[in-house]
């Protein structure tokens, strides 16, 4: 089993024809994530790695049921290629670019909430479930199919984490990037959830990073899983004021510091990792 994305998902690439569209098509492709269609619009009618082309989401409904976007464009246009999907009948995004302005992505989550839409974003390195389906731009030589699920708001310490499940022999059901943006799709009180349901997780591994209180709002969520869950956060020694990496990882005051995020993390019953190899450990006590 997995979350949000398996092989039976009918995937469509909104920017397929761009570099980095027609770049990830290929890579998604070749781990045989069921890519059925891709946007251009004004390029219907084209072929990208034998994926047709067409210009409007709903097309992509309608000749193939899809239920799955993956977008590739400049920030700019994401707003609108967003609801674009959310109005023909996508169920989940996944918005790789960064810097999303903040109003569009609140008018982004405004819509997909209205209509039962996931979204994953922005900014975000996508999710896999290992060996089903590859969305976005993970490295899929990290991942192997197992019993650990993760959800992360950083790329790279998601492929840390999977490559360490990986070579301990936990492997992985679903790894989710929910993204570095400061306003994002969703959250990780939505993925725990979903992680929750799911019977083939038995395990939970949540990554988090300095700014914004989205590791604190999962606090009374973590508090009602039955499944145990292992929390790390990075930046623990970054310095306020200064942003690392994604637009969202800056402590601003008193807010969003490592220290804040531990704290609640602990709280709520989380196991608390502050190296990699912590987490096998963890596990092992867990006789996960």
């Amino acid at each position: 089993m997995a979350i949000l994305v398996a092989k039976s998902s009918k995937v469509i690439v909104q920017g397929i024809t761009g570099s980095a569209g027609r770049f990830h098509t290929e890579r998604m492709l070749a781990y045989s994530t069921n890519i059925v269609a891709g946007t251009s619009p004004g390029k219907g009618g084209e072929k990208v790695f034998d994926v047709p082309v067409y210009d409007t989401v709903e097309e992509c409904v309608k000749n193939h049921k899809a239920d799955t976007s993956v977008v590739f464009l400049p920030a700019r246009f994401v707003m609108e290629a967003a609801i674009e999907a959310i109005y023909a009948g996508i169920k989940f995004i996944v918005v790789v670019p960064e810097h999303i302005p903040i109003l569009d992505m609140m008018t982004i989550r405004k819509e997909a909430q209205k209509f039962g839409t996931i979204v994953l974003g922005g900014n975000t390195a996508g999710i896999i479930t290992p060996g089903e389906a590859n969305l976005g731009i993970m490295p899929d030589i990290a991942f192997k199919p197992g019993r650990v699920g993760t959800v992360s708001r950083s790329g790279s310490l998601t492929y840390y984490v999977a490559d360490t499940l990986s070579r301990t022999g936990y492997g992985e059901t679903t790894c989710v990037g929910l993204g570095g943006d400061p306003v994002l799709g969703s959250t990780f009180n939505e993925i725990l959830e979903l992680f929750e349901l799911d019977q083939k997780t038995k395990a939970i591994v949540l990554v988090g990073e300095i700014g914004g209180v989205y590791e604190e709002m999962a606090k009374p969520t973590i508090e009602k899983l039955k499944k145990p869950v292992i929390g790390m956060i990075g930046g623990v020694f970054a310095p306020p004021g200064k942003r690392m990496g994604h637009a969202g990882a800056i402590v601003e005051g008193e807010m969003g510091t490592a220290q804040s995020k531990l704290k609640a993390l602990g709280e709520a019953g989380a196991h608390i990792a502050k190296t990699f190899l912590d987490i096998p450990r963890i596990l092992e006590e867990l006789k996960i």
